[in-house]
């Protein structure tokens, strides 16, 4: 009845814009309005009356035209995921992209990694160009820094044989934490997943390549196979202490690695003790991964596969988490972590919030202030922003996973304003970007 009455209002319209009835054919001009709407200049009386009744045509062929509409928006949406796919179809990646779902905090609920206290390195690649060998590391064969669609910033890109290492040896204590991101690519000529080598190694050749050729010689190395497996092993060459032959493999399936698909490594050093973290998951635990005294690791190198890498980070000594906050009434963390430019707290901050959100819960009468910090890249206006942002949600994930009392903590931003160092590398960058918690 109501399309009825649409229609008649239609062809009053029709008469008063003074067109004759014998003249123009209502129903064949409706007609070609909706199918060339958009190219039709002339006649405005029926394209105001078919504004009015579309509603009631719609309600007609209702049943008709969902599933019709379903069927194209199916179509559609098939399309726009092969045009995104082909997007990011680059020489950088072979294979098709897959781009998991965004892991928020409650997935990782057993996660107990705490990186260290301290960043010593820091390596985003975002002070190389892109085509560049990165000016930090060296290599026997080669590699690039690259872009890519499926994932933000700068990655360093090497395939098969290759292997690359941080150019300068490391300082590290016994105490220390590794990260970095990974993205098993494909290998030569449109190859499937060729897997990568991680090693953490003492050299003693700086230039060695092959690892263990020298007297000393040792590590830890981390595998993932061209099928995904992960495995790992340690060595230890010379007499000057016994041989070290751990190995093995981490068979369950769900730990498999996938090509084109992003990875966070964590791995935690407390002296002769190897933690390894895969996303949320602690995969790999060894008591005695390093002999008391003798093997120092003095080095970072990938090698043997196919990967891209970027956020590779180093930072020492073990938090004393409660002592600063309670006692010296200023914790300052770099554990907390977010996306460029993001507000929202990654996932793998969750260790860390635990142990803060912890010892609020055991102390209850204390109050703090949450202070967000940004380094020196971006505008003055918008990193003030953001460190204020930043602040907010680190309260929000307190008192939301957590169970922090909101009403006892503080934010705020002092966005780039407080550097601790120059912003000129992206270590230093990195312990500018920090949150710090004052007791009040």
């Amino acid at each position: 009845m109501k399309t009825l009455v649409r229609i008649v209002i239609l062809m009053l319209l029709v008469s008063q814009a003074g067109l004759a009835p014998a003249q123009v054919n209502v129903k064949q001009k409706v007609k070609n309005q909706t199918n060339n709407r958009a190219n039709q200049k002339t006649d405005q009386a029926i394209d105001k009356g078919l504004n009015s009744i579309e509603n009631g045509i719609k309600g007609v062929f209702k049943k008709k035209d969902k599933n019709q509409d379903t069927q194209e928006q199916q179509e559609q949406q098939e399309q726009i995921i092969e045009q995104d796919a082909g997007n990011e179809q680059t020489d950088e990646n072979q294979g098709e992209p897959q781009k998991p779902a965004q892991p928020v905090l409650e997935t990782y609920s057993k996660y107990d990694f705490i990186p260290g206290e301290k960043v010593i390195f820091y390596e985003d690649f975002s002070q190389d160009a892109v085509g560049d060998f990165p000016a930090l590391w060296n290599t026997n064969g080669s590699a690039e820094v690259v872009t890519t669609n499926l994932y933000p910033g700068n990655w360093m890109k090497f395939v098969m044989d290759q292997c690359v290492w941080t150019d300068e040896l490391l300082d590290l204590p016994e105490n220390y934490t590794i990260e970095f991101d990974v993205i098993p690519i494909g290998g030569l000529e449109g190859e499937g997943m060729s897997g990568y080598h991680f090693r953490l190694m003492q050299a003693k050749n700086v230039r060695a390549w092959d690892g263990g050729s020298a007297p000393g010689d040792g590590g830890f190395q981390f595998t993932v196979e061209y099928f995904g497996r992960p495995g790992y092993n340690t060595w230890l060459q010379g007499e000057e202490c016994s041989q070290q032959n751990l190995s093995g493999y981490v068979e369950r399936e769900e730990f498999k690695e996938k090509m084109n698909q992003k990875y966070h490594i964590a791995i935690w050093v407390q002296k002769t003790r190897l933690r390894l973290y895969q996303d949320e998951n602690k995969i790999i635990d060894l008591p005695r991964a390093f002999p008391a005294g003798c093997v120092k690791p003095d080095r970072l190198r990938f090698e043997y596969g196919a990967a891209m890498l970027s956020n590779i980070r180093i930072a020492v000594g073990k938090p004393d988490t409660r002592n600063k906050l309670i006692t010296e009434g200023k914790l300052v963390t770099y554990g907390i972590y977010f996306d460029v430019n993001k507000d929202v707290v990654k996932p793998e901050s969750y260790g860390t919030l635990k142990e803060i959100a912890t010892i609020l819960n055991e102390v209850p009468d204390v109050k703090v202030k949450i202070v967000g910090h940004t380094d020196s890249d971006g505008q003055d206006a918008a990193n003030l922003d953001l460190s204020k942002r930043r602040a907010a949600s680190v309260k929000d994930e307190l008192v939301k996973s957590f169970g922090v009392n909101g009403d006892r903590l503080e934010t705020d931003g002092m966005g780039e304003t407080q550097p601790v160092a120059p912003n000129d590398s992206p270590s230093n960058k990195a312990l500018n970007r920090r949150v710090e918690f004052i007791k009040l």
